[in-house]
């Protein structure tokens, strides 16, 4: 049954990221008029009394938790104690606030890092916990999938109904173009931009170009967190043994594909040299979404068309800056 939380409050936990700006966008292009959201400087979520004084005080109907400390490989590596004290700290605050102030809806976001390093592909919701982590990233990995557990266990044990959503790789407006720490996506773009205005001959990229990877344009996300929130409950999940639903394309392409399309599009002409002694990473990385195709919701964007509307953006806003 779809249920309208328009006239009701909804805080949106990190709403500055690439992430949060999409469902920022998607919840008032939908008639959402009460939007709560606060800046770092305004709203301490690592501090628990803060964040018991902001509910208190605003009583929100419907929480999004878009908030965490994120990073590259390099960084989830190096600050492995930040990364899981500041990510269980953010997620515990506010899923416990929540459930005193009675909140109606508590939607949380996970990360693909969650599934096991040799999960077979494409990845099963029911994969969660049935294998090792990546070792690099693993502090980050685990707060995440106590971010899941925390939310389904508030259900089992007060009937609150939080629930999860998985997101695959995401790009987009407001995305991260640093080459020093974006990833695949953007990190192309830029590159075969900055090569189309110096008319360099070859753009290299890292790797053998054979991994395949799934990419979603980050307003598809943001309409899928929407359609989460309107149409599926607690029971629908954890009463059928899921923990959280996969988001996704449920396509994938290799990254030398994608290279030849961002080429393209981008009106680059040179050649492209692959850097074989580069890492590869894992072969394969792709999103099983059968359970939400099954419960009626699909992405909207091909990546042609999400990558055209990316660049547009990184030309206007970072490019000719």
């Amino acid at each position: 049954m779809t249920t309208s939380y328009k006239d009701k409050k909804v805080y949106l936990a990190g709403h500055n990221g690439m992430v949060g700006s999409a469902i920022l966008r998607n919840l008032r292009e939908k008639g959402y008029s009460k939007i709560i959201s606060r800046d770092i400087s305004q709203l301490n979520l690592i501090n628990q009394k803060d964040v018991e004084n902001f509910f208190e005080l605003e009583k929100p109907d419907v929480v999004i938790i878009a908030a965490a400390k994120v990073g590259g490989i390099h960084a989830n590596n190096t600050y492995r104690a930040q990364f899981i004290y500041e990510n269980l700290m953010i997620e515990a605050n506010l899923i416990h606030s929540a459930y005193i102030n009675n909140v109606s809806k508590l939607l949380f976001l996970g990360s693909s890092c969650i599934y096991p390093k040799l999960a077979p592909q494409p990845l099963k919701e029911e994969y969660l916990l049935s294998g090792y982590l990546e070792q690099t990233n693993e502090p980050y990995a685990i707060a995440k999938i106590a971010g899941i557990k925390l939310c389904e266990n508030y259900y089992k044990q007060y009937g609150s109904d939080f629930i999860s959503a998985m997101p695959t790789n995401l790009y987009g407006y407001f995305d991260n173009f640093n080459l020093e720490t974006s990833h695949v996506l953007p990190a192309l773009l830029r590159k075969f931009h900055e090569a189309k205005i110096i008319n360099s001959p070859a753009v290299t990229i890292w790797g053998t170009g054979t991994p395949l990877r799934e990419f979603m344009f980050v307003d598809d996300l943001a309409d899928a967190l929407t359609f989460m929130i309107e149409n599926i409950d607690a029971p629908d999940l954890y009463d059928n043994n899921l923990t959280h639903l996969n988001i996704g394309t449920g396509e994938d392409i290799s990254i030398l594909n994608l290279a030849k399309m961002i080429a393209q599009i981008v009106g680059y002409k040179g050649e492209i040299i692959n850097d074989s002694s580069k890492p590869d990473g894992t072969p394969r990385k792709l999103m099983d979404v059968t359970r939400l195709h099954n419960l009626g919701w699909k992405h909207k964007t091909s990546l042609a068309e999400g990558v055209e509307k990316t660049y547009q953006w990184y030309k206007t806003n970072i490019a000719n800056k």
